[in-house]
């Protein structure tokens, strides 16, 4: 039965009431039919209206946005990692400059190289993965090709993204074409807006781009790579340079010149971008443009006490200042009343000459040309007319850092501090000193260096027959690995031994050095006893006792101890031995000798010492092998 008959048979009201639905609700019913909502004054049981993503007019098939808001820009789809950059070699320039530059801190040759050298050229694109995403200027003109990401919610619901056409359109479904090409990115949300509002009421949007428009260009002269490049519409001069490589070695930063059908050649200075951080003239290139990079112009160095060393490229009127500038300026510990200049022109005659600052600031610079900071501190001065700052501390009224004048001694230090107390104990007075540290360091490190050599050459000539002795020399190798680790782990004091009398109430009249320590200890109360004793430790300190009445009080020397190697260390930094307290024809020992107070005696321990089973053992095999060979000898007569 046909659609009229069922109304009609369904009476004249419920015909009428359809009729008059749908006269006053025509959107409703065009939405209803075709997906949209014309005012959007009301919207659908199902919510708002759905806008899918197509293929408009042959521009190709876009993702759809995963959220809401401004898409993020790309510029293009190649893969973004970094371009592995292999070090050249130096040149001739650079390995000349670097032998004059010597050495680095820490102790290897310096590499002196061109600077900018180090730019690392991109491939295949501006940002990097993980990298922050450029962002696009609001002056920026859309043209054909750019990718437009259109967002919509509210009453419509569409996530667009689609690509201006030739005619410089921009076709969105449901709504039409929108004319964008010569808009000014700061515009072009407005004018979708505008667009979209003869469609839909009551929606909210978002217009950012996404896929940029390629642009070739081509890159020439002394450049790494020269060839023609496809670049995005925001890329500009600089960048075309690093997805090119750079400068060839040969290439200049400084001679680079931007070439456009019908306007004049524009320069850009590289140096600009590297040294000052400014990029007025790094244009943005458009199709067609040519960058040429011309041949390096004057170098010249400057090494030495200043923030970066390296070889620099001049342009005509530049000066000595200028390179100055480039290297970041001297560094804090350079001699800023001078450089020295060193000229290929004058290597056979006067080879360096020095230039006096800032008089030579204005100096023209050649090619070829070495410029030195010198330090002003790699030099020691003379102790002589120098002031010195010393610290006292310990039994003195005043203990702190003073500053006293040239050819000032201990007891000026002293004085300095306000003078001794009465619990102060001048034998026991230490001094401590940098440049003593330093001679004991290098002597300690040489004695070190022969101690270990000596081990080494003698477990090199030690040979095993046995099981046991293999294990035995094995063992005393790690032992002696783990004695040379500990003592390169000692480090030297500095301190001078002051030969004054234990009862001396003045030091020595010795003449103070800068950053020296002076302390000035208590009394002591005690004598130590350590090494391989019964009892280590500390005793009371008796004025008529000796130092065999200590070893007593500690129970004597063990069977492993070396008697023949006792020592003290007397408390002003001398030591007394054993082996010089007596000589050929004397009778004194070391244990009648005196003790004074912070004296400390060391027992040491026999290293070779071997017990009465092993000498049985050795004995035994020594035998042995004298009887085989005596019964040998008999066999043969």
């Amino acid at each position: 039965m046909s659609m009229p008959l069922m109304l009609l048979r369904g009476g004249p009201l419920p015909l009428l009431s359809l009729l008059l639905s749908l006269c006053a609700l025509p959107s409703v019913a065009l939405a209803q039919l075709s997906g949209g909502n014309r005012d959007g004054a009301s919207t659908l049981p199902d919510g708002p209206v759905q806008i899918r993503q197509g293929t408009i007019n042959g521009a190709g098939q876009a993702g759809t946005a995963s959220r809401r808001g401004p898409a993020p820009v790309f510029f293009d789809d190649s893969p973004r990692e970094r371009l592995v950059v292999v070090p050249r070699d130096p040149d001739e320039f650079e390995r000349f400059v670097s032998g004059l530059a010597g050495f680095t801190a820490k102790g290897q040759p310096a590499q002196i190289r061109r600077f900018g050298s180090d730019l690392q050229p991109l491939r295949a694109g501006d940002v990097t993965e993980g990298e922050p995403l450029p962002l696009v200027p609001a002056d920026y003109i859309v043209k054909p090709g750019d990718e437009v990401v259109v967002a919509l919610w509210g009453s419509v619901d569409a996530d667009l993204t689609q690509r201006v056409d030739r005619s410089g359109r921009l076709t969105l479904p449901r709504i039409g074409t929108v004319l964008v090409a010569g808009t000014r990115f700061s515009d072009l949300t407005e004018v979708v807006r505008r667009r979209v509002a003869q469609t839909f009421r009551n929606f909210e949007l978002s217009v950012s781009l996404g896929q940029l428009r390629g642009v070739r260009v081509f890159v020439t002269g002394f450049v790494t790579n020269p060839g023609s490049y496809n670049v995005t519409s925001l890329s500009t001069i600089s960048q075309a340079l690093l997805k090119a490589g750079g400068p060839a070695p040969a290439g200049s930063f400084r001679q680079i010149t931007l070439r456009r059908q019908g306007q004049a050649p524009q320069a850009f200075d590289l140096y600009d971008l590297l040294v000052k951080g400014e990029r007025r003239n790094d244009t943005v290139l458009q199709p067609d443009d040519v960058i040429h990079v011309g041949a390096v112009g004057t170098q010249v160095a400057l090494i030495g006490s200043v923030n970066q060393q390296a070889i620099f490229e001049m342009r005509p009127g530049e000066t000595v200042r200028d390179v100055v500038q480039f290297a970041g300026g001297l560094s804090p510990v350079a001699d800023g009343r001078r450089l020295t200049l060193e000229r290929l022109e004058d290597r056979d005659k006067l080879r360096v000459v020095e230039l006096p600052l800032p008089e030579s600031e204005t100096r023209m610079l050649a090619q070829g040309d070495v410029l030195r900071a010198i330090s002003a501190v790699a030099a020691s001065g003379s102790q002589l007319v120098q002031n010195k700052r010393v610290r006292v501390e310990g039994e003195v009224l005043r203990p702190g850092t003073y500053v006293l004048q040239p050819g000032s001694s201990l007891d000026d230090a002293l004085n300095a501090a306000g003078g001794l107390t009465t619990a102060a104990y001048v034998f026991g007075t230490e001094l401590q000193r940098e440049s003593v540290r330093i001679g004991q360091q290098e002597n300690y490190d040489r004695a070190l260096r022969d101690v270990e050599t000596e081990f080494a050459r003698a477990a090199a000539g030690q040979r095993t027959s046995t099981a046991d002795e293999s294990a035995a020399q094995a063992n005393r190798s790690a032992s002696t690995a783990r004695l040379i680790d500990r003592l390169r782990a000692l480090r030297p004091s500095g301190r001078v031994v002051l030969e004054v009398k234990p009862e001396t109430k003045a030091l020595p009249p010795l003449a103070l050095e800068d950053g020296d320590r002076l302390l000035v200890p208590a009394r002591a109360t005690t004598v130590g006893v350590f090494g391989s004793v019964f009892s280590t430790g500390s005793y009371l300190y008796g004025e008529q006792r000796t130092l065999g009445d200590y070893l007593r009080l500690a129970g004597g020397p063990t069977r492993a101890a070396d008697r023949d190697s006792i020592f003290v260390i007397r408390a002003n930094g001398s030591v007394v031995s054993e082996s010089q307290s007596a000589g050929w024809f004397s009778s004194d020992k070391l244990a009648g000798t005196p003790a004074l107070p912070g004296d400390t005696i060391f027992v040491p321990e026999e290293i070779n010492r071997t017990t009465f089973i092993q000498n049985v053992k050795d004995w035994t095999q020594i035998l042995f092998q004298l009887g085989l060979g005596v019964a040998a000898f008999k066999s043969l007569n």
